[in-house]
């Protein structure tokens, strides 16, 4: 299964996997949603997801929804 990756447009730390292109399924109350990659049958997930659990949710519910990390500011170099 093709697994393709989302970024939320209103909240800049979410992302979503869902099983198709358009993302059909994707709660609209968090878009609008932008594709940004799609992770091939043959490959791992980003940051070691666990590609079982994101299955079993794109399944059941459509999609999984999952937030990044705030970037931490580089420390000043003075």
């Amino acid at each position: 299964m093709n697994i393709f990756m989302f970024r939320s447009e209103a909240y800049r730390e979410l992302r979503a996997f869902a099983g198709d292109r358009e993302g059909s399924r994707l709660p609209p109350r968090h878009g609008p949603w932008r594709v940004t990659g799609v992770v091939r049958a043959e490959n791992d997930p980003p940051y070691k997801l666990a590609r079982g659990t994101i299955e079993a949710a794109i399944a059941n519910e459509g999609f999984q929804l999952w937030r990044m990390k705030p970037k931490k500011a580089a420390p000043d170099r003075d």
